[in-house]
């Protein structure tokens, strides 16, 4: 590692040293603020899952959902917890790179010269770019993704799409606070100028995100299901009977 290289590493080191001594004095105030942040993120993403879902062709084969068609079991966590992983990695890299770019790139430019100091000044600037880019992506990917099993699911069950999202609240709000804590944290800390503060916030959310995840899956596996029966059974309900609307041929069978 270069004289440079070691300065830029232990300048960073120190800053988040530093953080951590200053939120720990203070640390409702920092964790309210990314919450405060992140839970509104989620809550718009919702709101942009129950559009989308209102325009997107439902699809019509028999949807397959643990709890609901079939038992659950603990192997049903292992897809919904991989799946959120990756977005929480993409959520957690973009805030190491708003680190990077707006803390450490500027100390080793100061340390450059010539075409040297050039690549690391636009290498800050197209980092930052980056996370505004992987921020719309994440939000785009996420509401077409959820908005069409809102509309399978909403079509299938035979439920509103305003139905379906009051299902999932127990377990998306807490789920989706999670995986846009780390952007929440980026957020602010863009806003304030506070580069040099990201790498602890990266720690700190990814830390609190992991076991929010895994009580959002558990609830998704074993609670949700029998939120949507039980929603679902209402609209079958005729005469103290339960029928079953066959979503291919629109006829009630017991």
């Amino acid at each position: 590692m270069s004289a440079v290289n070691e300065h830029v590493f232990s300048h960073g080191m120190q800053d988040t040293r530093d953080t951590f001594e200053a939120w720990n004095e203070r640390p409702w105030v920092v964790l309210r603020a990314w919450l405060a942040l992140s839970v509104a993120i989620a809550l718009s993403l919702l709101v942009a899952t129950w559009f989308v879902a209102g325009l997107l062709t439902p699809d019509l084969t028999s949807i397959h959902l643990p709890g609901l068609t079939e038992p659950s079991d603990p192997g049903d966590l292992l897809p919904i917890l991989w799946r959120n992983s990756l977005v929480l990695a993409l959520h957690a890299t973009a805030c190491v790179a708003g680190f990077i770019a707006g803390a450490s790139m500027p100390i080793a430019a100061e340390h450059r010269t010539g075409f040297s100091r050039w690549v690391h000044v636009k290498a800050g600037e197209f980092a930052i770019l980056f996370v505004c880019a992987v921020t719309l992506f994440s939000l785009c990917t996420q509401a077409l993704y959820l908005g069409f099993q809102g509309s399978t699911l909403s079509y299938q069950l035979r439920i509103s799409r305003f139905e379906l999202i009051l299902s999932v609240l127990p377990h998306a709000i807490p789920e989706l606070a999670a995986l846009f804590l780390p952007l929440a944290a980026w957020l602010i800390a863009s806003r304030r100028g506070e580069w040099n503060q990201l790498l602890a916030a990266t720690m700190i959310t990814v830390a609190l995100a992991v076991p929010t995840l895994v009580v959002a899956a558990t609830i998704e596996v074993y609670v949700w299901p029998h939120i949507l029966k039980s929603m679902s059974s209402y609209h079958y309900s005729l005469g103290g009977v339960q029928y079953h609307l066959s979503p291919l041929t629109h006829r009630f069978t017991r």
